[in-house]
């Protein structure tokens, strides 16, 4: 027998490949990393959410204001108006009627100056025409703004010569003295009214339906003028306004046929500065309250009831009372606000606000979530103040 050989197969090493750093995936971490961190850089801030402080309460009391001055001042608005109903005419009738029209009388002295019955007031042209009833003109509140009063001025004469358009008017009764240049009158309405001659009447009982008819038209046209002339940061409440109507005579319409029945209806009304009605009021109702600036929403839920009626032309103080229920809701100044967090931890901030009585609750957000204080300058702080709903 030959000899055995053993034949072992031959082995292989495979070179082992070196594993290669996973850059790109290094990069895209390092590119999402820095965007989310510029992102909560993007994204910072300090904001401040204020819910203000509210009451509601319910009203009952007197009250005192005073004009353009005290802690409760008040203004007087007025408007005037004239409708016209035509009306079949019932026959003819001889009439001799003055014009008249409201004026606004001007006072630029340092005192008052008091007008008698039947003061005459002229016209650039030589129109005479007089107040029937006494006026005081109050004096000048200062050199650029003339204490004022409006009137109503009838012609001197009947006829339709006095019917004339706005115009400016002395009074010669003052001529000779300094009151002659410091107190005028200028109308902004036309004087109308005045005839003379034959015209067609009109049945009493035809005349006072139109008049009534007049009245009711008129009374949403006056309130919707009044509310016109309410400036901004001032406030009518139901019952502080007044209105009054006085039938007009009757002229000729167009045709010569029918008649015009004519209604003017006046109306004037107190306002208050709304701020300073607030702040009375708060003042009465609420025992807590200590002069903070404060508002009311919504007036309409207040009435007014004067002491003695409308305030007489030139009056200087105005009693009334109020009854309802208001919302009083303390004024927030995000100014103020920002001031007393700036440079402060949330802990400390919250503590802060915490003893302003404007505040009820307050929201405090630092972005990102490691800041630990709000900006030092104010002005960096965001300062949001919810509304109030009723």
């Amino acid at each position: 027998m030959g000899e055995e050989r053993e034949i072992s197969e031959p082995t292989y090493t495979i070179p082992r490949t070196p594993r290669k750093f996973p850059y790109v995936t290094a990069v895209i971490a390092l590119v999402i990393i820095a965007l989310s961190v510029a992102a909560l850089y993007f994204f910072s801030g300090a904001s401040v959410t204020i819910d203000p402080s509210t009451a509601t309460s319910a009203v009952s009391g007197n009250y005192t204001a005073t004009a353009s001055a005290g802690t409760l001042p008040f203004e007087v608005i007025s408007v005037q108006k004239i409708a016209t109903q035509t009306v079949p005419g019932t026959g003819t009738e001889s009439v001799s009627e003055a014009a008249q029209g409201s004026v606004t009388i001007y006072n630029t002295q340092t005192k008052s100056q008091r007008l008698i019955t039947n003061t005459r007031f002229e016209t650039p042209a030589g129109l005479v025409f007089r107040i029937h009833s006494p006026v005081v003109v109050p004096a000048a509140t200062n050199a650029t703004t003339p204490g004022s009063v409006t009137a109503t001025l009838y012609a001197d004469s009947a006829g339709d010569s006095y019917n004339i358009g706005a115009t400016t008017f002395t009074l010669p009764g003052l001529a000779g003295s300094a009151a002659f240049t410091a107190v005028t009158a200028k109308s902004t309405t036309t004087m109308t009214g005045g005839f003379s001659g034959t015209r067609p009447k009109v049945a009493q009982a035809t005349e006072d339906s139109a008049h009534a008819a007049l009245k009711t038209a008129l009374a949403p046209d006056l309130q919707s003028g009044l509310k016109a002339q309410i400036p901004a940061g001032y406030v009518l409440l139901p019952g502080a306004s007044f209105l009054t109507y006085q039938d007009l005579d009757h002229t000729a319409d167009a045709n010569g046929t029918s008649v015009d029945v004519r209604e003017q209806g006046s109306a004037s009304a107190v306002i208050f500065p709304s701020a300073a009605l607030a702040s009375a009021i708060a003042a009465q109702a609420i025992s807590t309250y200590n002069g903070e600036p404060v508002s009311i929403p919504d007036t309409s839920t207040l009435t007014l009831t004067p002491a003695a009626g409308a305030p007489a032309a030139g009056a200087q103080s105005f009693a009334f009372s109020l009854s309802g229920n208001a919302t009083i809701v303390w004024t927030v100044d995000p100014a103020r606000i920002a001031s007393a967090v700036a440079g402060k931890t949330r802990d400390s901030a919250q503590v802060v606000l915490s003893g302003f009585p404007e505040v009820r609750r307050a929201l405090l957000v630092l972005r990102p979530f490691w800041a630990s204080a709000f900006p030092a300058d104010p002005k960096d702080v965001k300062v949001t103040v919810n509304p109030v709903t009723r």
